[in-house]
């Protein structure tokens, strides 16, 4: 089993590289939001931003206040309960949490765009970040534009674009405790990874789709060359051996 470090940097340098590691295509390196649900039965679901494995929280006032308008949706398998996320000081809150049999849903598609250089050309991207939370194994149908759900049996997941498996999708592993594991899906967007530790799991995956297009912004329209995509899976087991304490919690950017 792997256990995957990254170097600690100091603050000014972390803010410094985290729009260049927005822009890469390798987007699942960078920050990413997952959906965390606490154990206790009256505890509600929370929209984190930073990352799982380094006990990283994004907060507000800092890099929390970037998000536009973070959307969420319980599904029950009878139909859809959508609301917008409340903002805290440190996710997003939400009004309910995922029962036996139910998954949640998140998505930002109002993050600001980004530029960057890119040789001698300017290239605006748009960063959509969104994230899944399952209670079970049974396999699930895509819902989200780039999504990872269940597969029908434990550790087995599938990724989609646009309704379609996604073949060869590199896929990131990581528990509370920073051990994290790598795989690729086949041809049918299948990929397995062995689960020993009961508790949380988060899996990443991301996707650019460079075809260029144009939203509505909070000043008008708003053109973009690409899109780069990053969707997580919150995988909660109830069973298996006892897991790693999360280190200590690391200072969120400002």
């Amino acid at each position: 089993m792997n256990k995957r470090f990254r170097p600690s940097l100091p603050l000014s340098s972390r803010l410094a590289v985290l729009p260049l590691l927005l822009a890469a295509a390798g987007a699942a390196q960078a920050h990413q939001i997952w959906i965390e649900q606490p154990a206790g039965a009256d505890e509600r679901a929370v929209v984190r931003f930073g990352e799982f494995g380094e006990n990283l929280r994004e907060a507000s006032p800092g890099l929390l206040d970037k998000f536009g308008q973070v959307r969420a949706i319980r599904l029950d398998g009878k139909g859809e309960q959508p609301v917008d996320a409340v903002k805290g000081k440190d996710g997003y809150a939400l009004p309910f949490r995922a029962e036996a049999g139910e998954s949640l849903l998140a998505e930002d598609a109002a993050y600001p765009l980004y530029s960057f250089k890119q040789g001698d050309k300017q290239v605006t991207n748009w960063y959509r970040p969104a994230a899944r939370l399952v209670t079970g194994t049974a396999a699930l149908p895509p819902k989200l534009t780039l999504d990872v759900v269940p597969a029908g049996q434990p550790g087995q997941f599938k990724v989609f674009f646009r309704g379609q498996p996604l073949a060869k999708a590199k896929v990131s592993l990581v528990t509370q405790s920073g051990w994290a594991k790598e795989a690729h899906a086949d041809e049918q967007g299948l990929v397995r990874f062995d689960l020993p530790w009961k508790g949380q799991y988060v899996a990443e995956v991301a996707h650019t789709d460079k075809t260029a297009g144009e939203r509505q912004g909070p000043k008008g329209a708003e053109k973009y060359d690409g899109v780069n995509y990053v969707t997580s899976l919150t995988v909660l087991k109830a069973d298996g051996v006892e897991p790693i304490a999360a280190g200590p919690a690391a200072a969120p950017n400002k």
